[in-house]
Formats: C-alpha cells, structure tokens, sequence
C-alpha cells in the first residue's frame, strides 16, 4: 500500500490548506447531514454520525453548526428542502488509471456534468457505474497517531478483529477492518490507549498501478486535484502508486 501511504500524507499536507476553504466546512457538514438522516440522530447512539461529528470539531467548525446540520437530517430544521444522495462514480484518468468519486448532492445531472467536465480537460474520462468499483474493495479504516508500540498496536488490532496494519509515518498507522466491524475495533483501540484520529470507510485498490511519466503524474494529480475541488464531491480515491518527488508535483 505504499502508493497509497504516500497520497496519504500528501492530502494530509493539502488539508492544512483546505481547512481554510469553505468547502471543508461543507463536505463535512453534508457528511453530518447524511448521517443523522440516515440513522438516529444522536450521536452517541449512532457511529457513523459521531464520526461525522468528531471530524467536523477537528476541522474548528462551530457547534451551531454542527447542531443545524444534524437538525437538517432529522428533519427538525426548517427552511432547507433539499434532500442529499450518496452516489458513487467511477472513471479513468490519464493513462488508465481507475479512479473512484463519493459524491453527495442534491443534483445528480448537474455532479455528473461537472465531474465530466473535470475528466475531459485532464486526460481522463467518466466511465458507466461498475467500470472500475471492482479493482476495489471497501474497508473499515482507524488511523491512530502518536507513539506507537507496534507490539501493542499488533495485539489490540487483533482483539479488535482487525484484517492489517501498516506504519505509514514514524507515529502514524492505519489499521483495516471489515466494514460491519469498523465501530468495535475503533473502540477497542481507544480502549487499548491508542488515539485514534479517523475512523472511516474507505476504497482500498486489489492492485496498484504505478506512474512513472513526470506528464502523465501531473495530468493525473491536477485532475484529482480537480475533482476534490468540487462542491459535491467528498471522496476521491485512485488505483496509482508513485514517487514522492511526482506526487509534489500537485502541490507546489
């Protein structure tokens, strides 16, 4: 998963950015929104919106916020309508590479548009629903941070149920996990004393593809770039691997 380790600490380093963008504040407000509405609107009686919830505190959004957004998906908040899809779109960037989108919105035709647009202007295209989703596999994901006793780490993830583990920083892992299993080992690392950051469900490629073409890198992360940058799209996810010198081609 190196390829992946690596994108990862990129987008870590894009996110100090981002979290000066209103669009932060809006992917994690919709998130909070989709969570409430599809589950009980507590978050201490549903993960998935604690984990919305607790991201949005991360990013320094307001707990008014916070509060109206999880009001807007239980239906207790007046004034806004509009009823928000979870749509996933797959598609091929420069050079083949398979590239998965999680998108909410409130209109399909218009995200399916812009995101058409976005792949025509940097070498890729939108492909049909199941083009690529295959190359992938969807896994419940705990990032823990701090000093890590790899021993330890190794012992609470298996009491925990988790599948992997892998050191991607000095003081950073990420521990996988089935998806029906995400909660109770996110519980069980915390229980065990390790601080855990994320807990998601994330896109995880069978195989990586590597790029090696300095052009084909820079048309590949400018359209990623390109996708993340739109209103509607929250998640972004790619088959790639490459060197770290190409992947700061996109950030600088």
């Amino acid at each position: 998963m190196a390829g992946h380790s690596k994108w990862a600490n990129i987008k870590r380093q894009k996110a100090v950015v981002d979290a000066k963008k209103g669009k932060t504040f809006t992917q994690l407000s919709r998130a909070i929104i989709v969570a409430a509405r599809s589950g009980v609107p507590d978050p201490a009686m549903n993960f998935q919106l604690r984990t919305a919830v607790d991201k949005a505190k991360a990013a320094g959004i307001p707990n008014d916020n916070i509060e109206r957004a999880i009001a807007k998906g239980a239906g207790t908040f007046g004034g806004d309508n509009a009823i928000l899809e979870d749509i996933r779109y797959e598609g091929y960037g420069p050079g083949g590479i398979a590239i998965l989108i999680e998108a909410l919105t409130d209109n399909r035709n218009r995200t399916a548009a812009d995101l058409r647009v976005a792949f025509s202007k940097n070498g890729g295209n939108l492909g049909e629903t199941g083009c690529v989703s295959w190359m992938f596999a969807q896994k419940g994901v705990c990032v823990v941070q701090g000093a890590i006793d790899e021993e330890k780490l190794l012992e609470a993830s298996l009491e925990g149920g988790a599948e992997s583990y892998e050191m991607i920083e000095d003081e950073i892992a990420e521990v996988l996990t089935e998806i029906a299993n995400l909660e109770v080992l996110n519980q069980t690392l915390k229980d065990q004393g390790f601080e855990v950051t994320d807990a998601e469900l994330r896109w995880i490629p069978d195989n990586y593809v590597e790029v090696t073409n300095p052009e084909q890198a820079r048309s590949l992360l400018k359209l990623i770039d390109t996708l993340e940058g739109l209103d509607d799209v929250q998640n972004v996810t790619s088959n790639f691997e490459m060197a770290e010198n190409l992947m700061t081609l996109s950030i600088v």
